[in-house]
C-alpha cells in the first residue's frame, strides 16, 4: 500500500501486528527505510468463530467491530467477514461573524470499513485467500486554528478553546476506497511457491479553512482572531487513484542447515490530483484551479538466506535490485494570485528514475535458553519523489534517491523464571539524500529537498513483567538524536513566527537542525491489576500511558512552531466473565485533558492544530 490514502485504513480483526525496526528494504523494498509496521488480518478457519464490541463515550462517540467465520464446505472452503464503524458527532462551534449560534459544526465523522475474505484449501497442498476490503469516510478535514500561539514565546494562548473556532471557510473530507487481494500458494514438500496479487482503488476529498480564521487584512476584510494578511481556503481532490501489485516467490520449508527465499516483484500506480482555492468567505466561488497526474512503476528481484552455523548462531543476509520509473505532469488552469498578473502555467513535467542495490546481513547468537545477542547492517532506500501542487508557485521539485546504512545490535533475554522479558538495542544510521519537504514558508504549497547527510543514533529498551499473578506491566523507552548536515541547505520560513536560524540570503540556514517531528525521548508504560471474581470472572483495572519531548514542527527551528512535552493517559476498569468471553468496561483516554499543539501552519499568521480531546465511554464485547 504505496499511498497514504490506503495505508490508513484502519486497523481490526487483527491475528497480530509485527514491528520490524530499521531498513527493510530487501523483503520489503523500497520506502521503508526506518522499518515497517506489519498488520496481520485474521484469517478464515474451519471453525466457527465470532466477536463484537460495542461501544459509546462522550460526544456521541459509537464505536462497532465484530467479525464472524467458519466453514462453507467442511475443510475445503471458509469465509470471515469483519466490520468496524466509527461515529463522532461534530462538538466545535463556529463563533465568527455570520456563523453564529452554527454549534458542532466540525471535528465529527463516520468511518465504516469491512472486509470479507475466502480461503479455499481443495488439498493439503494448494490454498487460495481472497480478501476484498472496503472504507467509507465522511467528515472533518484537520481543523486549522488562527493565532493560537503565543507570538515570541511559544505555546497556546491563554484564552485557548478547544471547542471553539472562528472561521470563513469549511473543513470536510469524503473517502472511498475499495481492494481485492488474492494469496496462491502451493507447498511442493521441500519448497512453497507463493503469489500475491493486489488491486487497490481510492477516491479523495478535502477541503479546509487553511488560514483558521476569518477574513483577510490585505482583502480589505477586519480578520479574527488577530491579525490575519489573507484568506486562504483549499481543496484537494483525488478522483483516481489505482495501484496493481504483484509477488512471486518460492521459499524454502526447513531445509536444515540453509533455508532461502527469492522472489519478484511488480508494482503500478496511477494517481491523480486537482487543487482548487476558493475566493474568500466564498466557499462556492473557485478562483485558483491546478491538476497533477503521476504514473509510477517499479520493479524488483530479492532474495534471502538464512544460515544456521552452528545450533547457537544463526547468520541471515538478503538482497534486492530495484529499478522505479516515474511520469508527472501538472498544469495550472487558474492562478489564485491572478490579481498579480499570474496566469495559467504548464504543463510541466517530472520524468525521475533510479536503479538501486539494498541489502541486509545479521547474525543473533544464543547465549542460553534466556539470553541472545543479535547485531544487524541493512541499506534502504526511498525512491525519487514528486511535488508539484501549483496553486500557488510555479515550478514542480524532485527529491532524488534517498539511501540510508544502519547499524545496529541488541540483546534480548527473560529473567525471573520467563516472567519478565527485555529488549535492548542501539543503532546508528547514516542517510544521503535525505527527502525533506519544505513546507509552506512564502507561499501555500510545498517543496522538495535533499539534504547531503543525516546522522541518526539512538538507544531503545523494551520491558514486559508479570511482576505477580495479578500484576503486569510492559515499558519503553527510546533516546534518538537526529541532526542535518548540509550546510548549503536552506529554506523559506515563517510569515509571523521567531526563527531561530541564521537567516543567509533571506532564507533559514538549516545546517545542525534536528529533523522536523523527532523529539529526543518516547516513553510509554502500561500497567494491569486483575482480582480474580469466582471461578471464571475477573474485576481488573489497566491504564497506558505515552510520553513524548518537545519537538520542532518544521526544517528550520522557531520559538513558536514547536511543540512542549507532551503525556496523554488513557484507564479502563471493566469486569470480565468466563475468562474473558464477555467484558463490561468503563474507559478514559486523555484522562488529564492534555492540551499540546501538534503541527502548525507558517506561511499566513501563527495557525496550528492540537491533539485529540478527552474521551470516556463505556465498552461492551463478547466471544462466541
Amino acid at each position: 500500500m504505496e499511498n497514504p490514502i490506503l495505508k490508513g485504513m484502519p486497523a481490526f480483526d487483527l491475528d497480530r501486528v509485527e514491528v520490524l525496526r530499521g531498513p527493510q528494504g530487501t523483503l520489503f523494498g523500497r520506502n521503508t527505510p526506518a522499518g515497517i509496521v506489519k498488520l496481520d488480518a485474521k484469517k478464515p478457519t474451519q471453525e466457527f468463530d465470532a466477536y463484537a464490541k460495542f461501544n459509546y463515550g462522550r460526544f456521541d462517540t459509537i464505536e462497532f467491530e465484530g467479525a464472524v467465520g467458519g466453514p462453507i464446505v467442511q475443510d475445503v472452503l471458509a469465509i470471515r467477514a469483519s466490520v468496524r464503524h466509527q461515529h463522532r458527532d461534530d462538538y466545535v462551534t463556529n463563533e465568527a461573524p455570520g456563523f453564529l449560534g452554527n454549534r458542532d459544526q466540525t471535528e465529527g465523522y463516520d468511518d465504516f470499513a469491512g472486509r470479507v475474505q475466502l480461503l479455499y484449501t481443495p488439498t493439503d497442498r494448494f490454498s487460495a485467500l481472497v480478501n476484498f476490503h472496503a472504507r467509507s469516510l465522511d467528515g472533518s478535514s484537520r481543523v486549522f486554528r488562527a493565532n493560537i500561539i503565543k507570538p515570541g514565546v511559544g505555546g497556546l494562548v491563554d484564552d485557548f478553546d478547544r471547542r471553539s473556532v472562528t472561521q470563513d471557510g469549511v473543513n470536510n473530507q469524503e473517502l472511498d476506497q475499495r481492494g481485492l487481494t488474492a494469496k496462491l500458494e502451493y507447498d511442493m514438500g521441500d519448497f512453497t511457491i507463493t503469489s500475491i496479487t493486489g488491486f487497490e482503488h481510492g477516491e479523495v476529498f478535502s477541503v479546509g479553512d487553511v488560514d483558521g480564521g476569518f477574513g483577510g487584512e490585505f482583502e480589505g476584510v477586519p480578520s479574527t482572531p488577530g491579525f490575519i494578511p489573507f484568506n486562504a481556503a483549499t481543496a484537494d481532490a483525488v478522483p483516481d487513484l489505482d495501484q496493481w501489485t504483484q509477488e512471486l516467490r518460492i521459499a524454502s520449508n526447513d531445509l536444515g542447515m540453509v533455508d532461502f527465499q527469492a522472489g519478484f516483484f511488480y508494482f503500478n500506480e496511477d494517481l491523480k490530483i486537482e487543487s482548487t482555492n476558493f475566493n474568500s468567505l466564498d466557499n462556492n466561488a473557485p478562483n485558483g484551479f491546478a491538476a497533477q497526474r503521476q504514473k509510477s512503476e517499479s520493479w524488483a528481484i530479492f532474495a534471502n538466506v538464512n544460515i544456521e552455523v552452528t545450533p547457537d548462531l544463526v547468520i541471515e543476509g538478503g538482497v534486492r535490485y530495484t529499478e522505479d520509473d516515474k511520469d508527472f505532469t501538472a498544469s495550472r488552469e487558474l492562478s489564485p494570485l491572478s490579481f498579480l498578473g499570474v496566469g495559467p502555467i504548464g504543463p510541466l513535467e517530472a520524468n525521475p528514475s533510479d536503479e538501486v542495490l539494498s541489502w541486509d546481513v545479521s547474525a543473533t547468537y544464543t547465549i542460553n535458553d534466556d539470553v541472545s545477542v543479535y547485531t544487524r547492517a541493512a541499506k534502504g532506500f526511498r525512491a525519487p519523489s514528486i511535488q508539484g501542487r501549483l496553486l500557488f508557485g510555479d515550478e514542480v521539485t524532485v527529491a532524488d534517491t534517498e539511501e540510508i546504512f544502519s547499524v545496529e545490535a541488541g540483546v534480548k533475554a527473560e529473567l525471573f523464571d520467563r516472567r519478565a522479558r527485555v529488549n535492548f538495542s542501539a543503532y546508528v544510521s547514516d542517510m544521503d539524500g535525505q527527502q525533506l519537504t519544505a513546507v509552506g514558508g512564502d507561499a501555500n504549497f510545498n517543496r522538495l529537498v535533499n539534504a547531503a547527510d543525516t546522522d541518526l543514533a539512538g538507544v531503545e529498551l523494551d520491558l514486559e513483567w508479570a511482576v505477580t499473578s495479578n500484576l503486569f506491566v510492559t515499558a519503553g523507552t527510546s533516546y534518538n538524536f537526529t541532526e542535518i548536515n548540509d550546510p548549503d541547505l536552506r529554506t523559506q520560513f515563517c510569515a509571523a513566527c521567531t526563527v531561530l536560524d541564521p537567516i543567509v540570503d533571506g532564507l533559514a540556514a538549516l545546517d545542525g537542525n534536528d529533523l522536523p517531528q523527532a523529539p529526543r525521548w518516547i516513553a510509554n508504560w502500561t500497567a494491569r491489576y486483575g482480582i480474580p471474581v469466582g471461578n471464571d470472572g475477573e474485576l481488573y483495572a489497566y491504564t497506558d500511558w505515552a510520553f513524548t519531548s518537545e519537538k520542532n514542527f518544521f526544517l528550520y527551528d522557531s520559538v513558536e512552531f514547536r511543540s512542549g512535552k507532551e503525556l496523554i493517559g488513557g484507564l479502563r476498569v471493566g469486569y470480565a466473565l468466563e475468562n474473558g468471553k464477555y467484558d463490561f468496561a468503563l474507559y478514559g483516554r486523555n484522562i488529564t485533558d492534555e492540551t499540546e499543539l501538534k503541527g502548525g501552519i507558517d506561511f499566513n499568521n501563527l495557525t496550528g492544530f492540537v491533539n485529540e480531546p478527552p474521551i470516556w465511554g463505556v465498552e461492551l464485547s463478547a466471544k462466541f
